[in-house]
């Protein structure tokens, strides 16, 4: 096809190609793209950005980069084939941005700079660059054509090691702002690269990244770890291609057809090709020797020009997909207010074949009739609470996926696409996606999805969950009616981890797609946040009655994953993670690595941190009748500044969405953010003390008489492998009431019983063979003491004695009774574990 042929198709197709690109009712200025979650909207159309790169060129010899003609003629067959944005890497003139415009182009316009020398060595330089860079941003400011301003593009890894991260971090950030002064309504980002992913640029609007992968598999798993660096923003690949001259054309089609496609797929919001023709300048140098281009220097189309043609027009997914049936599930009780704008959600799924089933567990308000006003299926109950509702929509259910979300979000338009996809190309029997806060909630709202205790995914890696919150989580029909459905003792909240538990215990996993994305409201007044953390607590009473091993000694969850939200992720994660950069830097996937919160980080945040609290104060007030101990008001002092500090910190961190007018407003919304953190462990606490959840609890407390500190041998004629031995063992014990987990392979000892937060035992095994399968298993079990029990009870007794010595009569008894107390506790729990040992090692295992 030739250059008038390619412009007279351009100009015919116009009108057909605008919903590709969202411009207004009328056809006239194209809408400026805005960030929503991650993706683009332009207006209310989801904008999928189908862009390449253009230049950079041989100057002209009036010193511009772009030929008018040349320009014309490229942006039409860029039209003609399905683009709809261009990257630039200098900044344009207006007529470019007008060409651009005239053809439904959206322009990335990069803000060039010296950023392959060590920029912020003199002081001069950067302000020159600020200078320049707001210079730029308002030369543009305005257009209609501009899809985003990008201020910066691959720093070099050696200059950021040379300055530091975190100095280069600030200085984008100075250039980010600029922009948006000199360009209110325009998107910004930096473009990274691999070599230096581990910049923290929460600043930008979305995540940016060139990214050269030509393995499939690989590129699939880098999507999804860029995914979850973006977090709640979209991700964009600002470069993508291969070089034609060493691969072959044919080659270069092939790739770029299915690096698209797996990126679109993957739910990024969009990507550029590199580039639009191997005409390149760089340096001062025309390069000769490198063709990435889908057309040649002459404009000779090559075939990869085609093959991104037919990958963009099947964005996200190809309309030819078959798709499985899906059975939507909203459980309501007393939703009326937010339930129609979840069931409007649902209406606008972009999904060929699915149901949605609306079950009102025992509604007092408009619930009922609101849900009737749509295509849905309403099945009225009595209130029996949150999984008796879930299992009734799983029963009436005809997909064979079942996928669940609440009355109060609202799903993305491709929700089921990105959910169902991953049940086809994965073996995962339950998917789940990310929860986000939708914008202009009010400013309460705004402050609580800053704050923790949200509905959080947990994963244990980029693509592999351990935990998926109820409010988008979709399963295989056939596995949740293997398990038997969800567990109605929880009527409000820890179903969705309790199913996920006993998923994973037959051995199945769970997936997750960040793309798979619902707007979920967060609580929008004090009191309702308060009232809901609280029932958390319950909640976590409930689940380790339930999975008593899953719980340490003073009841606390300790996730295998890592745990993704924004309020908890900016609490927890303090430090920067440990950079992979390669000797000399020269890695080139210099990958970060955010280690587990460390136990310090993690204890002010825990519940039971304000029962410590609560204990020094009454060892400080003890020091009132024997001053010595006033000391213990220092002590006291840093366990109360230690969660507010955390807090204060968390709090500088939070972003929000709603409109801020003055620093006065923003200060309240960080204040409140901050007090949030300090009431959430309060609330969770009270919970979990109201329904059994204490540090003091009793598991398996049916007898209490120790054993005696003896071996236990037991015979068996029939040869059982170690493992077995131990399985059975376990059995035994949890059938006990017990709580019992194993070694690891750096301990001495093969199970573990706790007692208590204070004292436990232990059990060693040894097997003898006595030939013809017959084996002789000896048991030896030995008593445990924790740490906390033991410096307890010395600390107590130091105080007694000194107290004694002062003859300080009134503190010396109190102390005394206060040592007294522990002291008994730890034996009970060491005799009530090492009883339940002993028992379970009476017999040969079944």
């Amino acid at each position: 096809m030739d250059t008038e042929q390619l412009i007279e198709r351009a100009l015919l197709s116009e009108g057909e190609t605008s919903g590709s690109t969202s411009s207004s009712p009328h056809g006239g200025e194209l809408i400026r793209p805005r960030v929503a979650g991650k993706f683009l909207y332009a207006g209310n159309e989801k904008l999928f950005v189908r862009g390449v790169t253009y230049g950079t060129f041989r100057p002209r010899d009036d010193g511009s980069e772009y030929d008018p003609a040349t320009t014309e003629t490229d942006f039409a067959a860029m039209g003609a084939h399905g683009i709809n944005a261009v990257r630039v890497y200098t900044v344009p003139p207006r007529w470019f941005l007008d060409t651009a415009h005239r053809h439904r182009l959206r322009v990335m316009v990069g803000l060039p700079w010296e950023q392959h020398v060590a920029f912020l060595e003199d002081r001069e330089r950067a302000r020159s660059i600020q200078q320049r860079v707001r210079e730029a941003a308002r030369a543009c400011a305005g257009h209609p054509a501009i899809l985003c301003y990008a201020v910066g593009n691959e720093i070099p890894t050696s200059v950021v090691r040379w300055h530091g991260a975190r100095r280069v971090e600030r200085f984008l950030e100075r250039l980010h702002h600029a922009v948006k002064e000199e360009d209110p309504g325009a998107l910004v980002t930096y473009v990274n690269y691999p070599s230096t992913e581990y910049l923290r640029l929460d600043f930008a609007d979305f995540q940016a990244f060139n990214v050269y992968l030509e393995s499939r598999a690989r590129l699939e798993r880098y999507l999804a770890r860029l995914h979850n660096l973006a977090g709640d923003r979209p991700l964009l690949f600002a470069e993508v291609g291969l070089d034609s001259r060493r691969n072959g054309e044919d080659k270069q089609a092939t790739t770029l057809d299915w690096q698209l496609r797996t990126i679109f797929s993957g739910g990024g919001a969009g990507a550029f090709v590199f580039s639009w023709t191997d005409e390149w300048h760089r340096g001062g140098l025309d390069i000769e020797d490198w063709d990435f281009g889908l057309t040649t220097r002459s404009r000779r189309p090559k075939p990869a020009l085609s093959a991104v043609r037919r990958a963009y027009a099947a964005v996200p997914f190809p309309p030819e997909h078959r798709w499985p049936r899906v059975s939507v599930v909203v459980c309501s009780f007393n939703g009326g207010r937010t339930i129609r704008n979840c069931l409007e959600g649902l209406a606008q799924l972009q999904y060929p074949d699915y149901e949605v089933i609306v079950v009102d567990d025992g509604s007092t308000d408009d619930t009922a009739a609101i849900a009737s006003g749509f295509n849905v299926r309403l099945i009225r109950t009595e209130n029996r609470g949150l999984s008796n509702a879930r299992n009734t929509g799983l029963e009436a259910a005809t997909g064979e996926i079942v996928a669940y979300t609440d009355d109060d979000a609202r799903p993305d338009p491709h929700w089921l696409m990105y959910l169902a996809a991953t049940f086809q190309k994965t073996s995962h029997v339950g998917v789940g996606g990310p929860n986000i806060a939708p914008p202009g909630d009010g400013p309460i709202a705004d402050c609580v999805a800053n704050a923790p205790g949200g509905p959080v995914h947990v994963l244990l890696t980029d693509e592999l969950a351990e935990h998926i919150p109820g409010c988008n989580m979709a399963f295989r029909r056939d596995a949740l009616l293997a398990v038997g459905g969800f567990d109605p003792r929880y009527r409000a909240a820890g179903d969705d981890v309790d199913i996920c538990w006993r998923l994973q215990e037959r051995g199945w996993t769970l997936g997750f797609h960040a793309a798979a994305m619902v707007w979920h409201k967060r609580r929008n007044s004090l009191r309702a946040y308060w009232t809901q953390q609280q029932g958390y607590g319950k909640a976590e009473a409930l689940l380790e009655e339930k999975w008593p091993e899953r719980y340490n000694a003073a009841g606390h969850l300790s996730w295998a994953g890592r745990l993704y939200g924004k309020g908890l992720t900016a609490a927890l994660q303090l430090g920067g993670g440990r950079v992979y950069q390669g000797t000399w830097g020269v890695a080139l996937f210099q990958s970060i690595y955010q280690p587990a919160p460390g136990l310090l980080s993690s204890l002010p945040l825990m519940p039971e941190w304000w029962l410590m609290v609560a204990g020094l104060s009454g060892v400080s007030a003890l020091g009132l009748v024997w001053p010595p101990l006033l000391f213990t008001l220092l002590v006291l002092g840093l366990a109360v500044a230690a969660p507010l500090g955390q807090a204060v910190v968390s709090s500088a961190r939070a972003s929000f969405t709603s409109e801020v007018h003055s620093w006065q407003q923003r200060f309240r919304l960080h204040a409140i953010t901050a007090a949030l953190h300090l009431l959430q462990p309060i609330a969770r606490l009270r919970g979990r003390i109201r329904f059994g959840l204490t540090p003091w609890r009793r598991r398996g407390w049916r007898n209490t008489w120790p054993s005696r500190l003896s071996t236990t041998t037991v015979w068996s004629e029939t040869w059982r492998a170690p493992e077995a031995w131990l399985g059975a063992l376990e059995a035994r014990l949890r059938k006990a009431g017990a709580v019992a987990w194993r070694g690891g392979d750096y301990d001495a000892w093969d199970l573990e019983v706790r007692g208590g937060i204070l004292g436990g035992a232990r059990l060693i095994m040894m097997l003898e063979e006595h030939g013809a399968g017959r084996q002789l298993a000896r048991f030896r079990v030995v008593p445990r003491v924790t740490t906390c029990g033991v410096l307890l009870v010395t600390a107590l007794l130091a105080f007694l004695v000194a107290a004694a010595v002062s003859h300080a009569l009134v503190a010396a008894v109190v102390l005394g009774a206060a040592a007294l107390v522990p002291t008994v506790r730890t034996v009970l729990e060491v005799a009530v574990a090492m009883r339940a040992l002993h028992d379970a090692t009476q017999d040969s295992p079944e």
